[in-house]
């Protein structure tokens, strides 16, 4: 826990709080005590102020006539009264002499007293004014500062008490939020741990508060789950490329056999060759449809996007597919808006466009295909309409996982890597692929958003 940085953050806020605290604490002790000195003076004063008076209107007679009746007694109120003749020899007051005191500043003077008898006698700090009066006679008031001495201690063990403990209360709250810190921290390191060792179904647990924390372990689980889904998909390609390179394997390596058996023959020689190259051309596009998709998903091409003109590209694809069209006897009409621009990966965008129709052309035994780039929400949408069977409702998403094919389409051609790639090429460009009933047929949507911040194409 010492070497942790959440224990490190925790001593540096205490040092700052326990810093402010002793300044507070000092602030209010030098204001006390200058509140008591100020009052003392005051007192002081007052006293003076008073004697003058009498001393206008009794003369040096009634003044100290005055200090003897002041200093009789035990008044209670500390004060300390002294007037002495020019040879220093003490007239009235509770003072025994004239005190040996500390200057503190013109007319003030410091000195310590004694009160008290006997055992009880201690020893106080005073402080005093002195007057010269007229005739050489000099004057003497003060304060016994035992009160204000009592009070100010009072007031220091006080501080002192109340530092001690906010600092401890500070160094509590200091462990305490640390180790709160580090108990989060240690669910994600437990967490990422048992991830580690194999359990990918394990998250981070939320403690329902809403703070940073949570935030985090949510960001985390999201990602975590991204990452098992990735994993699964991964797993499930991995499955299929198995399942689905088999049989052409097998058939390859049968043909093969059979050849290396029969008599030799030139012709059925170059008749297994033929063979044998188209069904290797068949496993290479499986792969060159693969790699595709996964050039698509990594973003790898997004950098050498242009703007391009969306018709320009989906008429050349269609040109090539016309012939295809004719062939089976379908009609194939497109319908292509001028102007339609996107920002793009040209080849990428006619591959997908290739994919559609070649998925539309292929499923498609009467009727026609209809082809349409138009502007759309601000971008381009590429649209194919067919009159084949369909795609059930509930199937429209399954089948833009790679290798999914239904059950109607396992006897035609293809690896069903065809709308993987159109979706991967959607999520690319920032569009989206959709799948919508025709009424008979089916209708696939891609959307592109518009080209932004390029200069026109002249």
């Amino acid at each position: 826990m010492l070497r942790t940085n959440a224990f490190r953050l925790a001593v540096l806020y205490l040092g700052l709080f326990a810093t402010s605290v002793l300044a507070l604490l000092a602030f209010i002790y030098w204001s006390t005590a200058d509140f008591i000195e100020k009052q003392t003076e005051a007192t002081l004063d007052a006293e003076i102020a008073g004697l003058a008076e009498q001393y206008d209107q009794r003369g040096l007679s009634g003044l100290v006539q005055v200090i003897a009746e002041r200093s009789a007694g035990e008044r209670g109120d500390a004060m300390l009264y002294l007037i002495t003749d020019p040879l220093s020899h003490p007239l009235a007051g509770n003072l025994s002499a004239w005190p040996d005191g500390d200057v503190i500043r013109p007319g003030w003077i410091a000195f310590p007293v004694e009160v008290g008898r006997g055992a009880n006698r201690a020893t106080h700090m005073a402080r005093a004014t002195t007057f010269t009066i007229p005739g050489g006679y000099r004057l003497l008031v003060g304060r016994d500062l035992r009160d204000a001495t009592a009070f100010r201690k009072r007031v220091t063990d006080t501080l002192a008490w109340a530092g001690v403990l906010t600092l401890g209360l500070g160094l509590a709250g200091g462990a305490f939020m640390s180790r709160n810190m580090l108990r989060r921290v240690e669910a994600v390191s437990n967490t990422t741990a048992e991830i580690i060792h194999g359990d990918l179904g394990k998250r981070v647990p939320l403690s329902g508060s809403g703070d940073e924390f949570d935030q985090l372990a949510a960001n985390l689980n999201a990602m975590l789950d991204q990452i098992e889904r990735l994993m699964e998909g991964m797993r499930q390609v991995t499955d299929n490329i198995a399942h689905d390179l088999r049989t052409p394997l097998s058939r390859l390596r049968a043909r093969l056999e059979v050849a290396l058996i029969e008599k030799p023959d030139a012709a059925r020689a170059a008749e297994v060759m033929r063979e044998t190259i188209a069904e290797a051309d068949r496993l290479l596009g499986t792969f060159n449809a693969l790699l595709s998709i996964a050039e698509a998903e990594s973003g790898s091409r997004r950098a050498a996007m242009e703007e391009v003109d969306l018709a320009e590209i989906v008429g050349s694809v269609a040109e090539l597919y016309e012939p295809l069209a004719e062939e089976k006897g379908l009609t194939l009409t497109v319908t292509a808006s001028a102007g339609v621009r996107v920002r793009g990966d040209p080849h990428l965008l006619a591959q997908a466009a290739a994919n559609l129709l070649d998925n539309a052309i292929k499923y498609t035994e009467s009727g026609g295909v209809r082809l349409t780039v138009a502007a759309d929400e601000g971008g381009g949408r590429i649209e194919v309409a067919d009159s084949g069977p369909g795609i059930p409702e509930d199937r429209r998403e399954a089948v833009f996982d790679r290798f999914v094919r239904l059950e109607g389409s396992r006897s035609t051609p293809g690896n069903g890597l065809g709308l993987s790639l159109v979706r991967a090429v959607g999520l690319l460009h920032g569009g989206t692929i959709t799948l919508a009933d025709n009424g008979p047929g089916l209708r696939a949507i891609l959307r592109l958003p518009a080209a932004t911040g390029l200069p026109a194409v002249a």
